[in-house]
């Protein structure tokens, strides 16, 4: 079993706090995005993995109506009744449980026929880009379901994760990394198309692995900035569909050729903007095909240009990470490598010999030091199996 020291404490812990083992146990983990950045709201492609960091969740019904939920690390317990369920402004770590329980209900969680005691315990490292918040919210769903009886396909969970995060947590996110969470498998990447919201595995083999590099940049505005890159995509796909004779709704349908011949009439910032998404849903396809030869190098190479398309176009880079893509580019054992989700700093994927990891680590953390006078935190990845019961 993956991660059993997390989940042997967890039984201990609910076992100490409830007097029994619990009933179901479930395992999610979190996820790295490897390429396709900014994709999903134009209804592009974007590969991700699961990754062989996650989280545990633990639960028994109970009698009555009542619920509670105990935050395993640090033993905090929320306490409420099915019929009380609503977004916490008080340890709001529970929202991303209270809010899952709500829509597996669709919005009526009183219609439960009993309440639960839950508990949660994972290692995924918090701020580091990994998607702790969406693991939480599948294992979550999984062992509610399981509970409840309750019959959902993998994407309806994802989704009901997702609206978990819209309306409990109040963020705006993609259903990403809900599905990569749900959809992983060991060896493979999570190859995710979101006009449709379906979701294949596309085979790596056993002999590479990620390595995420966490900056320790710190960027302001980054909701401001997140907002202006979305509605430039907007902006341009409507150009866009004035402009080509055929339907346009995002991005999506837009290939490069088309961006260069027709992007006459698009403010320069807004034509900068749009040529990012558009690239990196060619990159995707592309290193589907790549991957399919066992091309490592050259699906690689494409992760060096998606960073490239983020540095120069999308401008959702910054120069902590600039400088650990830049050292990569260097050690011969990197195959590729890019920053990692929204941008604006946060960490960088890289593409890595697994037997070369600490030869790896110490390079990056060398230069990155010089320059900056700390320390990135260089973490190994493997892609691993998705959501699962224990």
């Amino acid at each position: 079993m993956q991660n059993k020291e997390v989940y042997d404490e967890l039984v201990a812990k609910f076992e100490k706090m409830y007097g029994a083992k619990p009933e179901i146990v479930a395992y999610a983990p979190g996820r790295i995005e490897v390429l396709g950045n900014h994709t999903d709201y134009n209804e592009g492609y974007v590969f991700s993995a699961a990754i062989d960091k996650g989280t545990f969740f633990a639960v028994s019904a109970t009698a009555d109506d009542t619920c509670e939920l105990t935050a395993g690390d640090f033993m905090e317990t929320a306490k409420f009744t099915t019929s009380t369920v609503k977004p916490a402004t008080e340890m709001t770590w529970q929202n991303y449980v209270t809010g899952t329980f709500n829509w597996l209900f669709d919005g009526n969680p009183a219609s439960a026929k009993h309440g639960w005691k839950g508990m949660f315990l994972g290692n995924i490292p918090l701020g580091a880009g990994l998607s702790s918040s969406a693991a939480l919210e599948m294992c979550t769903v999984l062992a509610l379901s399981k509970l409840y009886g309750i019959e959902k396909d993998k994407t309806a969970m994802a989704k009901i994760g997702q609206k978990a995060e819209h309306t409990f947590a109040g963020c705006p996110c993609g259903l990403l990394d809900q599905a990569s969470s749900m959809y992983g498998k060991e060896g493979a990447l999570v190859k995710s198309d979101f006009r449709y919201n379906t979701f294949e595995t596309v085979e790596m083999g056993p002999k590479v692995a990620f390595m995420m590099v966490k900056s320790n940049a710190k960027h302001a505005l980054v909701d401001g900035a997140y907002a202006s890159r979305r509605q430039a995509c907007e902006d341009a796909a409507k150009h866009f569909a004035g402009v080509l004779r055929k339907k346009v709704t995002h991005l999506r349908d837009v290939t490069m050729a088309e961006w260069v011949l027709y992007r006459s009439g698009l403010a320069e910032t807004t034509a900068k903007r749009a040529v990012h998404p558009i690239g990196e849903d060619e990159r995707v396809l592309q290193g589907a095909a790549l991957l399919e030869k066992g091309d490592l190098a050259g699906f690689g190479a494409l992760m060096y240009d998606s960073h490239e398309s983020s540095r120069n176009w999308f401008e959702n880079s910054c120069e902590e990470l600039d400088t650990i893509v830049d050292t990569a580019k260097a050690i011969p054992e990197v195959y590729g490598a890019r920053l990692s989700g929204g941008g604006f700093g946060g960490s960088c994927c890289l593409l890595v010999d697994p037997s070369a990891a600490d030869k790896i680590a110490a390079q990056i953390t060398k230069e990155y030091k010089a320059k900056y006078g700390d320390e990135p935190v260089c973490s190994l990845i493997k892609p691993s199996e998705g959501a699962h019961f224990v």
